[in-house]
């Protein structure tokens, strides 16, 4: 099975380049609620266990699928719908941002930057490239809701 190692390194993969897969996508705006972990914890995604350290955002999204976002990489990407103050548990609103994705036509799974957190994707799922040194994996039906293929 593929395994897709994050980078931690800004900058999209070149890793992918060439792929005739690849499509150029962008967030949509929509609403999340988040809290943010007291302690280090474990999130069950749809796609795996995720480690998340105190401080990190817990987002669920509109089909109840929760996941961890470090505290820097959360406020560069959301912004609080007020009343929420940002840093607050919440309602927020995903910025518009540019990835890169592949739609999989196989297993695979993508190591997450924290080195140990392992997520595990099916035929129909979508490799995500974030732009900032993530990967990550998106079902189909969620890809949709949430992004629009620009390129």
């Amino acid at each position: 099975m593929p395994l897709f190692r994050s980078s931690g390194v800004p900058g999209f993969s070149s890793e992918f380049d060439g792929d005739p897969r690849l499509v150029q996508a962008r967030k949509r705006e929509r609403e999340l609620q988040v809290e943010f972990a007291a302690a280090a914890c474990d999130v069950q995604t749809p796609e795996g266990l995720v480690h998340a350290k105190a401080g990190d955002a817990i987002l669920t999204g509109s089909e109840g699928e929760r996941w961890p976002v470090s505290r820097d990489r959360f406020f560069r990407k959301y912004r609080p719908k007020p009343p929420t103050l940002a840093g607050e548990p919440g309602s927020y609103m995903s910025l518009p941002s540019q990835i890169h994705a592949l739609p999989m036509s196989h297993p695979f799974e993508v190591l997450l930057v924290d080195g140990a957190s392992r997520l595990h994707g099916t035929s129909g799922d979508w490799l995500v490239d974030y732009g900032d040194g993530s990967l990550g994996i998106v079902a189909r039906a969620i890809f949709a809701k949430t992004y629009e293929i620009i390129g």
